[in-house]
């Protein structure tokens, strides 16, 4: 900043109001943590033609390829270090950016027009019941997972097992559900977990007549405003 305002950007500085607390390095944020889930979502195999079929039917079929499985580092923090929360943009010498629904849409081959839907918090017995109901599994079972997880959340190599079960016993439905649970919380609910899926996601799927009409594109490009902010200020974890 020169003279209290921002070069080739906004001259309010009352737009950033977390700007004392916005990180520009690895230093003052700690090593940013890439993750990538393109090698979970091989470990599920080429879905049988029932499951590919109702993927495709809700437009979400794109997502199978577009993972990855090495990425730049160092781009990718030079980029995070520019971020700012507070207009979700990327504050560059040259001017402002931000990421928009058509790119999301074109980079995850999603369409943009849908209806919005908001999945409320649930509580962790009321997630189990729609896991027993949705994806077929003991009860006892599901306790013992949500107890080896701390709360309301599930392993993805648990869902894996799960998935091969229902598949194995030709409960396509169930099976489809499970594919599509574990898809998305690889590429568009992925954060700093890793390894665990929120029970709570279990909404989008309780009917899969209704999934088709989602605005994925729109969930995914708020969560990624979210958690890009999470790496912007110090102390929030990267």
């Amino acid at each position: 900043m020169e003279d209290g305002t921002y070069p080739r950007g906004l001259v309010d500085k009352s737009l950033f109001g977390r700007i004392e607390d916005h990180v520009v390095n690895d230093v003052d944020r700690g090593d940013l943590k890439l993750v990538s889930h393109g090698r979970k979502i091989n470990k599920m195999g080429v879905p049988h033609g029932h499951i590919q079929a109702v993927v495709e039917l809700l437009s979400l079929f794109g997502l199978v390829d577009v993972s990855y499985d090495t990425t730049n580092k160092r781009l990718l923090s030079t980029f995070v270090d520019k971020w700012h929360a507070d207009t979700n943009t990327f504050h560059l010498s040259i001017e402002e950016l931000t990421i928009t629904l058509d790119d999301l849409s074109n980079l995850l081959h999603l369409p943009i027009i849908r209806k919005f839907y908001t999945y409320p918090n649930l509580y962790v017995v009321v997630a189990m019941d729609l896991l027993v109901q949705s994806l077929c599994v003991d009860c006892g079972a599901t306790i013992a997972e949500t107890r080896h997880c701390q709360g309301g959340n599930m392993r993805l190599n648990w869902l894996r097992e799960v998935y091969e079960d229902v598949c194995n016993n030709k409960q396509w439905t169930v099976a489809a559900t499970a594919y599509l649970l574990h898809l998305v919380s690889c590429i568009i609910f992925v954060d700093k977990n890793v390894t665990l899926v929120r029970l709570s996601y279990m909404r989008f799927f309780v009917d899969l007549r209704h999934t088709e009409g989602y605005s994925w594109v729109t969930t995914a490009l708020i969560h990624m405003y979210k958690h890009l902010g999470y790496t912007s200020y110090a102390n929030m974890g990267s």
